[in-house]
């Protein structure tokens, strides 16, 4: 028996055989050619079928409606980037390099520079440049993609998983994913937890010496894999596994209903989405809204931004979804862009930035690109005419920034009256992703009426740790007092001036976080749509009183390791 310590990515207990999925490796062998146009010939050639091979797999993804379609349309930009594909044809004419060799070299060289970057998300999207990478050198190459999948249901184990190796699994195959490398924001872990399975990430290398067939389990709660379980472990894991699966079921059960604790105290449970494709899917799991919409989705892998009609739509057909069992009560938070001079965006433009993830990004990126964030702004406030709608800004830091955004989007709501067009808006709210924002909610709450705590990026910033990196993951753990110190700070701040506090990070969705946070005053969950019945369910199974007590009791303690201990050996009802 062995066990192996990684970084907790989708809850759950899954028991079964390793299939170990690899990937089909090219040999790049530089040499000096003659032609380089016909070099270049060769190029485009295998671009074309890379092209091809990528929409009958966006095809295949549509169909399957987890959200990879996106990703897919974000490989085929890849293969029509003007900088990548200008460094390749240098490569070729200039150095007379072969085809394969300036491919591989362009390809690498810019997954490094994502790499580097300190955004989580970006860092993830190096996978997906690799993954595309690899497909043009395989057709250059003429070796064929492994065709190998599993035939069993199996624990699929990877170094790392890429949307073109997920994709054509039978999900129903699949128990749990286990990766030797990645982070909470790599695909195999927004994967696992749309598909409600199991996933523990950053193993390490040595995950990768077991052998196929290797029974194991994955505890995707407590981020562990263990091989080879002797009778007493196994046995124990299977009775956790059967008590797990009879609690899911009676929780979807009840999803649609609300959740409200022993003593009658309601918390609002709503999901995060990137897309209008995924409300259905929410709203099947009991989501009560949408707590907040990633617009990313209309700006990223395409050369001019999204008009102001365009954003309007595609707000519009969520709005429009969310009401289509005829409740009209549920809401919209919409985040606006929440990207940075770091992303390839082709019509941002700020520059090189030491640190990216310190720099202009969020709503500082918006107060500079003034026009882009009106634009988006006055489409909110067109949507909100058909349903629910409130705006949220991310990123934001000071007092100074939230009364230039609210004079911006007071500024397109007046366009809009002059111009005789129907708008509402709801509320207005920021993200606390910074620590300082915490710090200063006392005087930021009065100019707003909400807060939503993004945990994800407030856990970094305050204990200086990025979660994808398996050496310091155990520092990022949102559990931590500090935190909840700032999360307890901003929900205070929230209440004294009439507003309410809402957390949408991955903590929303822990069900160990769960407890603690109602605890500290939060009004609203956001997360996941596999996550809320089991939320659900923790909610009602607390007494308000209870949970501040035991809030207290995390505030005082030392670590996160602590805290959860703590609420794991609290009694239930």
């Amino acid at each position: 028996m062995k066990a192996f310590q990684g970084i907790p990515a989708s809850d759950g207990i899954a028991i079964g055989p390793i299939f170990y999925l690899k990937r089909v490796e090219v040999e790049v062998k530089a040499t000096t050619v003659e032609d380089p146009a016909a070099e270049w010939a060769r190029l485009e050639a295998a671009l074309a079928a890379a092209r091809a091979e990528i929409e009958a797999l966006a095809a295949s993804a549509q169909q399957v409606g987890t959200g990879e379609a996106a990703i897919f349309e974000a490989h085929r930009m890849f293969l029509d980037d003007p900088a990548l594909l200008d460094a390749v044809h240098a490569r070729i004419r200039e150095e007379k390099q072969n085809a394969e060799a300036a491919w591989n070299a362009a390809i690498q060289d810019y997954a490094a520079m994502l790499e580097s970057l300190d955004d989580p998300l970006f860092r993830a999207r190096a996978a997906d440049l690799r993954d595309v990478g690899e497909r043009v050198l395989r057709r250059l190459a003429g070796v064929a993609e492994s065709t190998a999948r599993p035939t069993v249901p199996s624990v699929i184990l990877a170094a790392e998983l890429t949307p073109s190796d997920t994709i054509q699994l039978d999900r129903e195959l699949v128990l749990a994913f286990c990766t030797a490398g990645g982070g909470p924001t790599s695909h195999a872990a927004i994967l696992a937890r749309a598909l409600g399975r199991p996933a523990v990430v950053g193993l390490g290398p040595a995950v990768l010496a077991l052998k196929p067939g290797t029974t194991v389990i994955v505890d995707g709660r407590a981020g562990q894999v263990v091989a080879d379980p002797d009778a007493t472990t196994l046995a124990e894991a299977l009775q956790r596994q059967a008590a797990s699966a009879a609690a899911l079921t009676q929780a979807q059960a009840r999803a649609s209903a609300p959740a409200i604790t022993r003593d009658g105290h309601r918390i609002e449970v709503v999901a995060n989405l990137g897309a209008a494709s995924e409300v259905g899917e929410a709203l099947a799991h009991g989501a009560e809204g949408v707590g907040l919409l990633r617009t990313e989705f209309l700006f990223l892998d395409r050369h001019t931004p999204p008009d102001e009609n365009e954003q309007v739509a595609a707000y519009q057909a969520i709005l429009s979804a969310l009401k289509a069992d005829g409740r009209t009560d549920r809401p919209l938070i919409i985040r606006t862009l929440d990207i940075g001079g770091d992303k390839p965006v082709p019509y941002i433009n700020l520059g090189a930035e030491m640190n990216p993830f310190l720099g202009v990004r969020g709503l500082r990126l918006g107060l500079v690109y003034r026009d882009l964030l009106k634009t988006q702004l006055r489409a909110i406030l067109r949507a909100g005419a058909v349903g629910r709608t409130l705006v949220m800004f991310p990123m934001t830091t000071t007092l100074e920034e939230v009364r230039a955004a609210k004079a911006l989007l007071e500024e397109a709501r007046a366009e809009l009256e002059t111009a005789g067009l129907s708008h509402h808006l709801d509320g207005v709210g920021i993200m606390v992703e910074v620590p300082a924002a915490a710090l200063l909610a006392d005087k930021l709450a009065p100019e707003l009426n909400f807060f939503s705590l993004g945990t994800n990026d407030l856990t970094q910033y305050t204990m200086a740790a990025d979660r994808t990196n398996a050496s310091v993951a155990p520092l990022a753990d949102g559990l931590h007092p500090a935190v909840l110190r700032l999360i307890e700070r901003t929900a205070q701040a929230a209440h004294a001036a009439g507003a309410w506090c809402g957390v949408c990070g991955e903590l929303a969705g822990d069900p160990v976080a769960v407890p603690i946070l109602v605890g500290l005053g939060v009004d609203e969950l956001s997360m996941a749509p596999a996550a809320i019945p089991q939320v659900k369910e923790i909610v009602r199974s607390l007494s308000l009183t209870e949970a501040r007590e035991l809030a207290q009791k995390a505030l005082d303690l030392a670590s996160a390791d602590e805290v959860r201990r703590l609420v794991l050996s609290r009694p239930t009802a």
